[in-house]
């Protein structure tokens, strides 16, 4: 694979092991992981908070296990945030997807596993089109794999996120009927795990950009103040780690939009 882009603010989210440990509440308040007790692995959970994904990623392989969920995170930040090639992205999503896929083989209680299995699908969607990777039947995988998590992990922010995001996004594309008839998407639903995530984890920068895109998605130009009230509130907060950081920037990019 070729070189991965470095991180824009290298060396100003600085963690090792001992920092990761202390503050691992605030961390994983999103994914609601729990505290690894591999000291390899927390050295890899280090090399991703500080910004270092490729690293982690690499690591995360290396140790296997318990170090997949932060390679799998790794990959997946990665892609989203700061590759430039459509290409690689895809094909970043594609091998967490099969890689996640495997684990859940194994293991159909890895709440983890379940959730990046899901997050790759449903960027790999966005990235060749939700209307087509609905017509691939990704859509119900990614459903299927996110109430799961859900389900196993009740607290897992990012999963009221993710799952909120494709019932949006779902009916933006095919509208309410089908999106309902369909894939059981539904608007009420969608807004209601937006905001549970919210309640779970109220410091989640992307679960408030989620949530305004939600909301314009759903409810059109008549939500653009609510919406613009919650991209300053993520714009101006304060970063924990290199991924808050890039969720940060994201939502100032909205406002300039």
């Amino acid at each position: 694979m070729a070189n991965w882009t470095a991180f824009p603010y290298a060396g100003e989210y600085v963690f090792d092991a001992a920092s990761v440990r202390k503050y691992w509440s605030r961390l994983h308040a999103g994914d609601a992981e729990p505290l690894p007790t591999d000291a390899k692995v927390l050295q890899a959970w280090a090399l991703f908070h500080s910004g270092e994904f490729e690293k982690a990623m690499e690591l995360g392989l290396k140790i296997g296990g318990a170090g997949l969920a932060v390679a799998n995170k790794s990959a997946c930040i990665y892609a989203t945030y700061l590759e430039k090639q459509e290409k690689t992205r895809l094909d970043l999503y594609q091998e967490v997807a099969q890689r996640a896929a495997a684990q859940v083989q194994e293991d159909p209680m890895d709440a983890s596993a379940l959730y990046w299995h899901a997050y790759a699908l449903s960027r790999y969607s966005q990235g060749i089109s939700v209307a087509k990777a609905l017509a691939q039947g990704l859509g119900s995988k990614v459903k299927g794999s996110l109430e799961d998590v859900i389900r196993l992990r009740p607290n897992h922010a990012d999963a009221h996120i993710a799952l909120g995001t494709f019932h949006a996004e779902v009916i933006d594309k095919v509208g309410s009927l089908i999106g309902s008839m369909t894939y059981g998407a539904k608007k009420d639903t969608g807004l209601a795990l937006l905001q549970q995530a919210l309640k779970l984890n109220f410091e989640s920068t992307i679960g408030m950009i989620e949530y305004a895109n939600a909301m314009l998605m759903l409810e059109g130009d008549r939500m653009i103040k609510e919406a613009t009230r919650l991209y300053q509130q993520a714009a101006t907060a304060k970063p924990v780690d290199a991924t808050e950081r890039l969720d940060i920037e994201l939502a100032k990019g909205e406002l300039d939009d």
